[in-house]
């Protein structure tokens, strides 16, 4: 650090030590002093570190949050929001964050639907490492792999490969603007999974800062935790700095369709259909069904849409076959179908109008912000058309509902429960994510919303897994439980089963080995055993 930049952080330091409270002042100026001072860190104070009273404070925290009800003047808000450009920085985050006695939420994309990466109502104070910065993507066609930091959306990534190579992919998420340092530790699926599985089972290495502020590789983790990080939840084991991916091969041709149908056109009995074939279509072929409010044919109406929307690795010609063959109650034409390039099909299923160049991945933004609340559940039967005819009337109650109904079988059936931790698979024909949004942030309207999805999961119930009744991590949903203190394995284990499945038990053996003193923890991190039965742990869980 130069002595023009002490000079700053020393001026600075005695400017806002007249507007801080005692308790905030200590914890800003020790993780400031840790950071600043640290001789093997070259940090410029005015472009990383952000306080409340910073004119680019809101501007930052607001930059990638996708749930604006986290964002809501009653929040907690961070003390301080540090955006790391080295890996070392990162590393000093750590050590730094002990050392002022601070949590660290960490953020790489901001998507989770709790906002648990830049808020906390469990600690406070606490400082937000947003990983933005480090977002560098290197792409392997030899190897077929790609080094993608954490900071990079995923989008960034299928932008990078495919300037590359027009033949190869990756099987992530839809939504583009997801950062993939989150995404993977959750899972990542998306509309290749039927043929290649998630992108978590298809990484190869990782760079991860542990609680003692080590960067480790695959080697000097070892295989435990390389297994707990992919697909265990962020931000319980460490902080993920970058991922190996393998690359799957795409053709040079694909092909993607949106059929809509209300429910006056038959949407019912084609969705019963739907759920009864698409997990036994071919590999190649991935339909998903979104399910929203729409204009009836009367002034004032309303009624039900379902879009089905695929992804075909292939042809349009060899597509209709398959579809005659196997689901011809959808009516799919050929000019429903348009071929494409797979980065082209990107930016299709990401929701970008036509013609959108491929470029505005670089980006990294999200097409949405909306105060929301959402769910999930793993159906492993199809629903009766007398169930789907009482889920329509209660989304005709509401303002602005979504469903989106996600295909598994194929590669997502031949994978064990307990490769990674992720265990949704032979026996789900579908995943269902509920969705309420709205536009204000009044407690009122908070209030009605919440209650309404908390009313249509209630619902739909008696259509759900059981024991568990399972739930996807990515889709992060506090009603399921909250574990107060951050180390109750009772009260983690609510969430932990419909997560994890008996996934669960390892997480929390490999998280009490790896991080004992639970220096990682937010409102459903993976708790640690109590000091008392670590010895026993292998008998009280297994």
């Amino acid at each position: 650090m130069g002595s023009s930049d002490f000079v700053i952080l020393t001026l600075f330091l005695v400017l806002v030590s007249n507007s801080w409270a005692a308790t905030s002042q200590s914890v800003q100026e020790k993780f400031y002093f840790c950071i600043a001072l640290n001789s093997e860190l070259s940090i410029p104070f005015s472009t990383a570190f952000y306080a409340p009273d910073n004119a680019s404070f809101s501007s930052i925290l607001q930059s990638s949050a996708q749930n604006l009800r986290y964002l809501m003047p009653s929040v907690p808000k961070p003390q301080l929001i540090f955006t790391p450009l080295t890996e070392n920085h990162v590393q000093a985050a750590v050590q730094c964050s002990k050392e002022a006695g601070t949590q660290l939420r960490i953020r790489s994309g901001g998507h989770d639907y709790e906002g648990l990466s830049y808020m906390s109502e469990l600690e406070k104070p606490f400082i937000i490492v947003d990983l933005s910065k480090l977002r560098s993507v290197h792409v392997d066609i030899q190897d077929n792999s790609a080094w993608v930091q954490a900071g990079a959306t995923v989008g960034e990534l299928y932008y990078r490969i495919s300037q590359k190579s027009k033949t190869h992919g990756f099987p992530a998420g839809l939504c583009t603007s997801l950062g993939i340092g989150g995404h993977i530790t959750g899972g990542a699926y998306g509309s290749m999974m039927r043929k290649y599985g998630l992108g978590a089972d298809n990484v190869v290495d990782a760079r991860i800062v542990d609680a003692s502020g080590r960067i480790l590789d695959r080697e000097s983790m070892g295989e435990d935790l390389f297994w707990a990080i992919r697909g265990g939840g962020g931000a319980s084991f460490g902080i993920i700095l970058a991922w190996k991916v393998r690359l799957v091969p795409v053709p040079a041709i694909v092909t993607v369709f949106t059929v809509p149908k209300s429910l006056e056109q038959g949407a019912t009995k084609i969705l019963h259909r739907w759920q009864q074939v698409v997990d036994k279509l071919d590999e190649d072929l991935f339909i998903r069904v979104i399910i929203l409010n729409a204009d009836g044919a009367q002034k004032g109406e309303k009624t039900v849409q379902t879009l089905s929307q695929a992804l075909f690795l292939g042809r349009a010609d060899r597509l209709l076959q398959i579809m005659e063959g196997s689901f011809p109650e959808l009516g799919l034409t050929q000019k429903d179908c348009t071929e494409m390039s797979w980065i082209q099909s990107v930016m299709y299923i990401g929701g970008y109008p036509g013609n959108t160049p491929p470029e505005v991945l670089l980006q990294g933004k999200s097409l949405f912000k909306d105060y929301f609340k959402a769910k999930s559940d793993f159906i492993k039967e199809p629903i009766p058309e007398t169930g789907l005819e009482g889920l329509w009337k209660r989304l005709l109650e509401e303002e602005s509902p979504l469903m989106i109904w996600t295909p598994y079988g194929g590669m997502m059936s031949k994978i064990s429960e307990s490769e990674i931790p992720f265990p949704h698979r032979k026996g789900v024909i579908f995943k269902i994510q509920y969705l309420s949004r709205w536009d204000d942030d009044k407690p009122e309207s908070v209030t009605k919303h919440m209650e309404w999805m908390r009313r249509l999961y209630n619902y739909m119930a008696p259509y759900a897994s059981m024991f568990p009744r399972e739930a996807y991590v990515n889709y992060r949903d506090l009603d399921l439980g909250v574990n107060k203190n951050g180390t109750s394995f009772i009260e983690a284990s609510a969430w932990g089963t419909r997560y994890f499945k008996d996934n669960f038990n390892r997480l929390v053996r490999i998280k009490t080995k790896f991080d004992p003193d639970n220096f990682f923890r937010h409102e459903q991190s993976i708790p640690t055993l109590p000091l008392m039965n670590r010895k026993r742990g292998k008998r009280l869980i297994h």
